[in-house]
């Protein structure tokens, strides 16, 4: 049965990818985003408002005849902390009151792993506690708490946590390991690169959003890690990238300790892609467990970390003629290597 879907955020890599896998499965799709939509093969197959979720009367002309909203919209890292706690917290409960007033069905939410803050142990459960580190895993636990709110007064909600996700328009600081291997250069990783570190392909995430809209609310109003079945190390998953590349180059492992300082350091003088949070767990371990969304949801990953990270290197290379020079602080634009772009002279 056709259902009208809202996604918020909806010009974002989650948003652009969902949209293209709710439209093949016959739904009706109205997107709320900051951003304009910019994609000519949407155009005319859904209802594009541009709008911010922290300004109710944009969340309320998006959900004229919605029957389910997928609130992905999220100020990444990058930002700044207040646009990232107005957005997560403050925009995440105007999404969930007026779509109660206006009697949406659901809400999924998209979470995110950074609310288990530093781990001590893995794989992850979500009943572990929550634990944000910065403004943003901070900022996502309290959006969290906001759902809970609203579940226990009725409302159902699905709380998804996914792993980074990759794939089709993914660019981030993925962009700079498929720049680096497409030109030929080997890769900097920091520390081995032997520890285990899930990802997750953006089709899976779809097909957990999908689940989660439209099985029986007894199953999925609760909260679910979503991450690879299969996954490696930065060492094989990277290395498989630059394989792929032909070019015959390598990871190359660097002194831990003293390329965080370093980056911490390029990081104040804005001359860094990377945030702590990345630099600082890239080099630990990082997988969470995935059985509850197995078994109750029946969620089946079809892509491994090296399937996906190959998938976006071939979508980067096959779109780099019309892949926006531009940086900036989302995931669809490459973020700028500031003075690691130096490094390519060495690697």
């Amino acid at each position: 049965m056709s259902r009208s879907f809202l996604i918020t955020g909806g010009a974002g890599v989650l948003g652009i990818n969902l949209t293209r896998y709710l439209l093949a499965r016959g739904q009706r799709v109205t997107l709320l985003d900051l951003a304009a939509l910019d994609y000519s093969d949407l155009l005319g197959q859904v209802r594009g408002i541009v709008g911010d979720v922290r300004r109710p009367a944009d969340v309320e002309a998006a959900l004229e005849d919605v029957d389910t909203v997928v609130h992905t919209a999220a100020a990444l890292p990058l930002y700044s902390p207040e646009d990232i706690y107005s957005t997560e917290v403050e925009g995440t409960r105007n999404v969930l009151r007026l779509a109660r007033e206006h009697g949406v069905e659901r809400v999924v939410h998209i979470s995110s792993t950074a609310v288990y803050g530093i781990p001590d142990h893995h794989p992850l459960l979500e009943s572990d506690a929550v634990h944000g580190v910065g403004p943003y895993g901070s900022a996502k636990v309290e959006a969290e708490e906001v759902c809970q709110e609203f579940r226990s007064i009725g409302q159902c909600v699905p709380i998804v946590r996914p792993k980074s996700f990759l794939g089709p328009e993914r660019m981030g600081v993925f962009a700079m390991l498929y720049e680096w291997a497409h030109e030929g250069h080997n890769f900097p990783i920091l520390g081995s690169g032997n520890n285990r570190y899930q990802y997750l392909d953006v089709e899976d995430l779809c097909e957990a959003v999908w689940l989660c809209s439209t099985l029986p609310r007894d199953l999925t109003n609760d909260t679910f890690n979503v991450g690879a079945k299969d996954f490696g190390t930065p060492r094989t998953d990277f290395q498989a990238v630059l394989d792929h590349a032909g070019f015959g180059k390598r990871v190359i492992a660097i002194p831990e300790r003293p390329a965080i300082l370093v980056l911490r350091s390029l990081e104040k003088l804005g001359l860094s892609p990377l945030y702590k949070w990345i630099y600082e767990q890239v080099g630990k371990e990082s997988f969470v467990a995935i059985d509850k969304a197995e078994r109750l949801l029946g969620f089946r990953p079809q892509f491994s970390n090296k399937d996906s990270f190959i998938r976006n290197y071939d979508w980067y290379v096959d779109n780099l003629a019309r892949l926006s020079v531009a940086t900036g602080v989302t995931h669809r634009v490459a973020w700028a290597q500031g003075a690691l772009r130096l490094a390519k002279l060495i690697f």
